[in-house]
């Protein structure tokens, strides 16, 4: 079969692999159907040091299920499956708590002999616990939005609710990527445009989305986010004090993941309230400083336990009520993959689907 390999910073390669095969009882093979570049593969694409084998690239996808172990239940050949980007049992300690992430039995996929997404095929490691069965055919207009589900729009969510957004909250969204504009989506279904009480009315019912490219913002304001602040730094906080008498807002959710944008997360958060951070950290230590103490500012995230969410998420997104995957700007085949990289790298596109 064909599949995605990343030989170092900028170069991406479409190969020819050995096909999958069920190698365990709780194994499925799943043919794909729709998967993605995710923002977080932008970071190796910049900065990966040559390497002669390749590594295989890939966490978003989902398929048709090909063949199953025979240890595997309530999942049959022909079954259309979205898979999280993390396998799990989702029978752990850790699961049952919600953290599929830290599944004890778990793991990445495209490491350690496991199968990428962006190929033809992947053997899937504890098929039961991490595949979800999608009511759908295999040509639905859903499947961009339903692909979502694998990553960006929980992770977006995942954000959200670590935040602490509901109808008495007023949100920052820092960041206009595929993560950003998921996280405003999020805000407004947890209700962040709820009624606000009569002495808080006039901040109540605030996304502010932080981002300077028209295009996404414009997408952001559709998901939800009623200002839109497109200067950085301490000219990007003053903005947001200013959209908010002075104080912050009540919840930051940072969907970058550099020391710049936490930092404007901390400079934009009110007195009391949250930030939460999912943009993968490309920075060592965080600068909690006495001010943040004084002003009992809450730092939480982290990456999003995916599997946990799924099953809330999907009535949503099967009933029309959201659309995440309008976050697509842009469809490739596999033998394009390189291209869109590049795209992506270059700021040409949004989020790229991949149709093999």
């Amino acid at each position: 079969m064909r599949a995605t390999l990343m030989y170092g910073a900028g170069d991406v390669r479409v190969e020819d692999v050995p096909d999958p095969k069920i190698q365990q009882p709780t194994d499925a093979l799943v043919r794909v159907l729709r998967s993605c570049v995710c923002g977080s593969d932008l970071w190796p694409y910049a900065s990966m040091p040559p390497t002669e084998q390749g590594e295989r690239m890939g966490h978003e996808f989902l398929g048709v299920v090909e063949d199953i172990g025979s240890d595997v239940s309530g999942l049959k050949r022909g079954d259309l499956v979205v898979a999280p980007f993390v396998w799990s049992d989702s029978t752990c300690d850790f699961c049952r708590e919600g953290l599929h992430t830290s599944c004890r039995h778990g793991g990445l996929w495209a490491r350690d002999g496991i199968d990428g997404g962006q190929g033809e095929a992947v053997r899937v490691p504890q098929a039961q616990g991490t595949l979800v069965k999608l009511p759908v055919a295999e040509d639905s207009a859903l499947l961009p939005s339903l692909l979502t589900l694998s990553d960006v729009f929980c992770t977006g969510h995942h954000c959200a609710v670590t935040a602490g957004v509901d109808p008495r909250t007023t949100v920052t969204v820092i960041g206009d990527g595929a993560v950003g504009l998921s996280a405003v989506l999020a805000a407004k279904r947890l209700g962040a445009m709820g009624v606000p009480p009569v002495e808080r009315s006039r901040d109540w019912g605030r996304i502010v989305l932080m981002g300077r490219h028209k295009d996404r913002t414009e997408l952001g304001r559709d998901f939800g986010a009623t200002d839109v602040v497109a200067e950085r730094d301490e000219e990007g906080i003053e903005r947001v004090r200013e959209l908010t008498r002075g104080d912050g807002t009540h919840t930051v959710l940072e969907c970058v993941g550099t020391l710049p944008a936490l930092r404007m997360s901390l400079g934009v958060v009110r007195p009391g309230g949250t930030v939460s951070r999912v943009g993968a950290p490309q920075y060592g230590e965080i600068p909690l400083g006495f001010t943040e103490f004084m002003n009992n500012i809450t730092l939480t995230g982290g990456v999003a336990p995916a599997r946990a969410y799924i099953d809330e998420l999907l009535p949503d997104v099967l009933e029309g009520r959201i659309e995440p995957g309008r976050v697509f700007d842009r469809t490739v085949g596999l033998g394009d993959i390189p291209d869109g990289y590049r795209a992506m790298a270059d700021r040409a596109a949004l989020k790229v689907l991949v149709q093999p």
